[in-house]
């Protein structure tokens, strides 16, 4: 019987080790059930904060981008405005040129231009056509032939265009430039 006494003991023991074995797995299952809970709340948190983040950026980019469109909306604007001065102050010129001309065409107007009395040698080279030279106010004066002054209406005509859209290219840049 000191054999089946044996028998028992060992039982135990074995029943202890596997009480132990089957304890020690529960506590590492729980363990690691612990961990993952905590690491799966980390991660939660951070997508929290990365989506949070992300909503931020976006927010910014949008109202960076509406700022943008503002100004750009309004320099079209500016640009508009003074895109139709331009037109209008060319339009203008070039009315008053045509005037001129059809004045000058007509014989209404009669360019002149001033002579030198200091100068004998012009003085002297003057034709002696009755009408073709007078006095204003002390001023020789001598009247120009009418294609040379088309001639000079249109260089003038082209001098105005010049400088309208040199002021039209000025205004263009300075509303750039802000």
């Amino acid at each position: 019987m000191p054999a089946f006494g044996l028998i028992p003991m060992s039982y135990r023991v074995i029943g202890i080790v596997v009480f132990l074995t089957v304890l020690a797995g529960g506590s590492a299952a729980l363990a690691w059930h612990f961990q993952d809970w905590r690491y799966g709340r980390q991660l939660a948190e951070q997508a929290t904060l990365h989506a949070e983040a992300l909503n931020q950026q976006t927010l910014a980019a949008a109202m960076q981008q509406q700022t943008e469109q503002g100004k750009r909306l309004a320099l079209e604007r500016h640009l508009s405005t003074s895109e139709q001065t331009h037109y209008r102050a060319l339009s203008d010129a070039q009315r008053d040129q045509g005037r001129l001309r059809d004045r000058l065409a007509t014989a209404d107007v009669r360019l002149s231009v001033l002579l030198d009395a200091h100068d004998a040698a012009s003085v002297c080279a003057m034709p002696t056509a009755s009408g073709a030279c007078r006095v204003d106010h002390g001023t020789a004066c001598a009247r120009l032939d009418p294609a040379h002054a088309q001639r000079i209406i249109a260089i003038t005509d082209g001098g105005d265009r010049g400088l309208i859209a040199l002021q039209a290219c000025q205004a263009y840049i300075r509303a750039l430039a802000r």
